[in-house]
């Protein structure tokens, strides 16, 4: 009961009276109750002694897919910088295991993703790789105030063809951005934009030597497509780099190599922090923030579309992965989001509980916890996990799905071209931005085209002095899009009397509202009645606001149904003729 004060019993320089401890310990209450929803329970791991053996089996499936993954992802973010492929792991051990335990998913894999990649290379290669860890707390945290604001169910509102165009455009950023390392061209010099660089490295390639990086690019391409083929279960993009790289060191082929990794994972420690590099990247962490946020999001949701594992919690699964990057950041990671092809190797393996991805972070960690495997992943050609992007970037396009929409709709096919084209040529969260708002100009033109008005005959048999009744039904959505189109169709030629039926407007705004009204001021002063019919409960407030039922002749020209509105308009008609 909201606490009510009375002025006149407030003497000057009195205080007023403090909101009662029973409302405050309310409050308390629902806030500790909102926050306990968002954590981690019991209940997660309800079923864990049932599927043990399957979350065990299909965590080290994912564990040993996810390696080549991590490694390539970070040394795609990174470039010519040293340390990519250890930021790829450390993300995928560190923000994998967290999300896992606090995301509200109980079969998400997390990680670096393509997507990431795409947001941080240029970010990384204006600022250098110093700023990753201050960028990955930065959009960690904005994604974990989202989820606590409780905004996880807003990516419902992003139509499917700005996701698949959105999608699409990442893929191809994706395949470009492996053309420098699949043929031995420093990615430093070439343009931002990574389609413009890819025929730039093409065109700077040195050739008499750019064939060996390549063939060890389609080596591994070549053993991921046709071993797909042969048996889906084993994971062909580790094998293919452990026999690419098997040759090149044997042979001692020359080109860039991943390197020394150090053993385990780094010590954690806080960036270096500075107020104005806080400012400088305020705009790329927000960036990072949205996609990290809408891919997890995605990811989740298909997951928990195509598997039977329980309810996915969307603002659950916001706090998880902002807790996840923050974590990243700690160990000098990437911002992580929910891995789609990760996760559904998880699901097709079998996982039911969050055990999954937990032995996916700890199957990692002990690879990089052993010196035989530090010194077999150090040896892996650039180009060889080129090579398994350049795979990965062409499984993420759904050919099917971009048939459909090609040839669905003329909307449909203008949103998923026009996302696709400003991903790849401008930015992702302009892409996505733009889209929606198209989307949104596209369902306004609808709703718009849709709604109408038409003159109907009067019910019942006809009687004289009928022809001078004019009776209008308005239908669907009298909107600031359609109002004015619509209501010009009310012609009143040879009429006396006008009747606007509003009982099947579904939709009315102010706009809609106020054209209304100076439509019924017009016909009266052209001396034509206008009687107002059908004026539904929920447009009230609207129909007084916008002057409707102020400008009929008389308050009696307000009816609820058609029948006493014809009676009184035939009524008003023989007065006339009298």
């Amino acid at each position: 009961m909201l606490n009510t004060i009375n002025p006149s019993t407030i003497a000057k320089g009195a205080e007023v009276s403090q909101v009662p401890p029973r409302v405050w310990s309310g409050r308390i209450r629902g806030l500790l109750h909102s926050l306990r929803a968002l954590a981690p329970t019991t209940a997660d791991y309800k079923l864990v002694p049932k599927t043990w053996r399957t979350d065990i089996t299909a965590g080290i499936t994912v564990g040993i897919v996810a390696l080549p993954l991590a490694l390539a992802f970070g040394a795609s973010a990174f470039g010519d910088t040293k340390g990519g492929p250890e930021a790829g792991l450390v993300t995928a051990i560190v923000a994998g295991l967290v999300a896992a335990v606090f995301g509200g998913s109980n079969v998400q894999v997390s990680g670096p993703t393509g997507a990431m990649v795409v947001v941080l290379a240029p970010v990384l290669a204006l600022h250098g790789a110093g700023v990753l860890g201050l960028l990955s707390i930065m959009a960690g945290f904005m994604v974990l105030v989202a989820g606590l604001f409780k905004l996880g169910r807003t990516v419902s509102a992003i139509p499917w063809p700005v996701i698949e165009g959105f999608t699409h455009g990442i893929a191809i950023i994706i395949f470009c951005q492996q053309v420098p390392a699949a043929v031995g061209v420093s990615s430093g010099g070439l343009s931002h934009n990574a389609l413009v660089a890819a025929v730039q490295a093409v065109s700077r390639a040195d050739w008499a030597t750019a064939y060996w990086p390549l063939l060890a690019a389609i080596g591994v391409v070549v053993f991921m497509a046709v071993g797909s083929r042969i048996n889906r279960k084993l994971p062909w993009s580790l094998l293919g780099l452990v026999v690419v790289s098997g040759i090149w060191t044997l042979a001692k082929l020359p080109g860039e190599v991943i390197g020394k990794l150090p053993g385990g994972l780094p010590a954690p420690s806080l960036p270096d922090l500075s107020w104005e590099m806080i400012v400088e990247l305020s705009p790329a962490a927000a960036t990072v923030a949205v996609l990290a946020a809408i891919e997890s999001l995605l990811s989740a949701r298909v997951a928990a579309q195509h598997s039977d594992t329980g309810r996915m919690d969307p603002d659950r699964e916001l706090v998880g992965q902002g807790l996840a990057s923050m974590a990243a950041g700690l160990f000098r990671g990437m911002p992580a989001t929910g891995a789609i092809a990760r996760t559904a190797v998880n699901t097709s393996n079998g996982a039911k509980t969050r055990l999954a991805a937990i032995v996916h972070a700890v199957v990692l960690l002990g690879i990089v916890s052993f010196p035989f495997t530090i010194k077999l992943v150090s040896t892996i050609p650039m180009a060889a996990l080129a090579g398994v992007l350049l795979v990965t970037a062409v499984r993420m396009v759904p050919f099917a799905t971009a048939k459909t929409l090609l040839t669905l709709t003329r909307q449909d096919a203008v949103l998923f071209v026009l996302t696709a084209i400003i991903t790849v040529s401008v930015d992702l969260i302009y892409a996505v931005a733009i889209g929606i708002v198209a989307a949104a100009f596209f369902a306004l033109r609808a709703m718009s085209r849709a709604a109408g008005v038409r003159r109907v005959p009067l019910p019942g048999a006809v009687q004289d002095g009928d022809e001078r009744i004019a009776l209008y039904r308005i239908d669907g959505a009298l909107f600031f899009a359609a109002a004015e189109r619509v209501l010009t169709k009310v012609a009143t030629k040879d009429v006396s009397v006008v009747i606007l039926s509003l009982s099947s407007i579904q939709i009315m705004d102010s706009t809609g509202a106020q054209v209304l009204g100076d439509l019924v001021v017009s016909l009266e002063r052209a001396k034509v009645t206008v009687l107002i019919e059908g004026i539904q409960p929920k447009h009230l407030a609207l129909a007084r606001g916008g002057g409707i039922t102020k400008a009929v002749r008389h308050v009696n020209h307000v009816f609820t149904d058609v029948a006493p509105a014809i009676e009184h308009a035939r009524s008003h008609i023989a007065r006339e003729e009298a």
